[in-house]
């Protein structure tokens, strides 16, 4: 049994006791404190037998950003086998960019990360951020709450590329009492050079000590959730390749908090942006629907054709960068729909562009203009059923953070895809 006064056993038996069915679960581990005590107290627990519908696997990503990372992801695969784990190390291949490095690395980590689970049929993939990683991601987002990022945490599951759950066991332990929970163990750790290096923002909030106010806790993100999706499956009606909601549903968005989200995750959905909004734009969409005016206004790639009957909301036919697919490739274009050529010839994907649809006007004609055309290399148009397409919930389609699961399944829902899966330990 876990012991009582052990906050790290006691979180990582809390993770192998939610999962009420046989799992596989995959842990990412880089050799720093946090996540050799992930690894070491999941190990232990397990290596005692009470736990016997559980597998365990580890991956390590290199991201070859210094002399000595291979060494790191080498003492992190013996520590594994000295375990007992089965170890995987994934390498960041091919040119970094100059600017937003850690950005970059860390979506480069989290893809690297789902393709080793999916390759290893994990269930779901576990990481250490610890309550120190909280505080420094409120303490960072708050700081951009200006450019329409908002105040959040991070949760402690998110859906990654619609395929794979992470799960995060430790957020509400501190790095020390991990550390701690080493040294009892006798087991190193890895100290991470970047950590101390101030060029990364995170290094900067940390060494401030940046305070933030703080963020809504993951029962009031999941409300909000909910009603959000409530609002969206009692107003809005996806129809022609354009939402509508009623004009009754206008009113509604301005003055419910839960209707206004909905409202701007739909306006992300509709653009293909990952991001609602930014502050600046959504005050003047506010500024434009209070108004009341029958008329229409562009925010975020997002036409808002305001009308009697109700507010259109439809892609703005303007900057759709065509999408080359090769012969059995995959991928997705503007944001708003994954293609998979199924055919032996080079398809490019563009823009329907101005031309006239026989029984369409209006809102459903300009909607048709952003439409995707598909075509081959010489012009010929592609038959139907040779590529498999798909609506894409842009704001989730990379990161589906557990307490949005209910407004990521009602847009999923109207946008005609599949719905989302639930955490494994549900």
């Amino acid at each position: 049994m876990a012991r009582a006064d052990n906050p790290v056993d006691e979180a990582a038996g809390r993770l192998l006791t939610s999962f009420k069915r046989p799992a596989r679960l995959m842990i990412a581990v880089s050799g720093g404190s946090d996540s050799t005590g992930l690894l070491v107290a999941l190990a232990t627990l397990c290596a005692t037998g009470r736990h016997p519908h559980i597998t365990l696997s580890a991956c390590t990503v290199d991201h070859g950003l210094r002399a000595g990372s291979d060494d790191e992801a080498a003492a992190v695969a013996a520590l594994c086998v000295r375990r007992g784990i089965p170890h995987v190390i994934r390498r960041w291949q091919g040119a970094k960019p100059q600017a937003g490095l850690q950005a970059a690395a860390r979506a480069k980590r989290y893809e690297l990360l789902c393709d080793a689970a999916v390759e290893m049929q994990a269930d779901a993939i576990l990481s250490a951020h610890t309550r120190d990683d909280q505080a420094e991601t409120v303490a960072m987002r708050a700081a951009r709450a200006a450019d329409g990022i908002g105040l959040s945490g991070m949760a402690d599951a998110v859906l990654l590329d619609g395929a794979v759950w992470l799960l995060r066991p430790f957020l509400g332990i501190d790095r020390e009492t991990i550390r701690s929970f080493l040294r009892e163990k006798g087991e190193s750790w890895i100290d991470d050079p970047s950590n101390a290096n101030p060029r990364f923002e995170r290094v900067r909030i940390r060494t401030r000590g940046d305070a933030a106010a703080l963020p809504p806790t993951p029962g009031e993100r999941l409300l909000l959730a909910q009603r959000a999706a409530g609002f969206l499956f009692g107003n809005v009606r996806a129809e022609r390749g354009l939402f509508v909601l009623a004009p009754a549903a206008v009113e509604t968005a301005l003055a419910d908090p839960a209707g206004w989200r909905g409202l701007l995750l739909l306006a992300a959905t509709a653009g293909g942006r990952v991001h609602v909004l930014e502050t600046r734009s959504a005050g003047r969409l506010r500024t434009f629907l209070a108004s009341g005016t029958l008329s229409r206004m562009t925010a975020g790639r997002v036409v808002f054709d305001r009308r009697r009957d109700g507010l259109y909301l439809y892609r703005e036919c303007r900057e759709i960068a065509p999408l080359v697919l090769p012969a059995g490739a995959a991928g997705v274009w503007d944001g708003r729909f994954r293609l998979a050529n199924g055919t032996r010839r080079t398809i490019i994907v563009s823009a329907a562009g101005q031309v006239a649809v026989e029984g369409l006007q209006g809102p459903a004609l300009r909607a048709r203009h952003a439409a995707p055309c598909l075509k081959f290399e010489d012009g010929a148009p592609v038959g139907a059923g040779m590529v498999d397409i798909a609506p894409v919930i842009a704001p989730y389609a990379r990161f589906l953070p557990r307490f949005d699961l209910p407004a990521a399944q009602a847009l999923a829902q109207l946008a005609g895809c599949p719905s989302f899966a639930s955490p494994p330990n549900e």
